[in-house]
């Protein structure tokens, strides 16, 4: 292993519905550092879990993800992103509905932006689903973390009702799809 004094890290913000799928997800991750649950977007600070929920403070569920993109690039993270969610229902994903669970990339510069625009055009020229890409892509301001609860919810609760019907199905077939990608267990 490197000095990591010499590692420059970088960081993407995706929202891609509940934050808990979307954190146990990049997770896993090889050149993942760290993934924080919490929200961006919105029009108050600090916002709680409720207020978010309540769908009036415009913020969104989202996950802050830092990396070392010597190990894995802004594009690789941006594949898994469009792979493990439907970017198509606008404020929706499954049965999470609201404008908390939308589908958005804050961007942090000019090259996430441009790859961004560019993988949603592409997506939406191939046809790759029935529907438009509705995902927002956005200038990055602020992020704000989830209470301490929500943070490695899934690792925490792997049998509350909704990680295991819910999350477990979709980690599991992520984990099939991106084995070459993952954190050695």
């Amino acid at each position: 292993m490197g000095n990591n004094s010499t590692t420059k890290l970088d960081i993407a913000t995706f929202g891609s519905g509940c934050f808990w799928c979307t954190e146990t997800i990049f997770d896993g991750l090889k050149g993942v550092h760290s993934v924080v649950s919490g929200y961006s977007g919105g029009n108050i600070p600090n916002p709680s879990y409720e207020a978010v929920c309540s769908g009036k403070t415009g913020h969104a569920e989202v996950c802050q993800i830092t990396y070392d993109p010597q190990i894995i690039s802004y594009d690789e993270l941006l594949e898994i992103f469009w792979k493990t969610h439907n970017p198509t229902t606008l404020n929706q994903q499954g049965n999470d509905i609201g404008t908390q669970y939308r589908s958005v990339i804050y961007y942090h510069n000019e090259e996430q932006k441009k790859k961004a625009e560019h993988y949603k055009d592409e997506l939406n020229k191939t046809g790759a689903w029935n529907n438009p890409v509705v995902t927002e892509i956005t200038v990055f301001s602020k992020f704000y973390k989830a209470e301490e609860y929500h943070q490695h919810y899934f690792a925490r609760n792997p049998y509350q009702g909704y990680c295991s019907f819910i999350i477990a199905p979709k980690v599991e077939k992520f984990r099939k799809v991106f084995k070459n990608k993952l954190k050695s267990q």
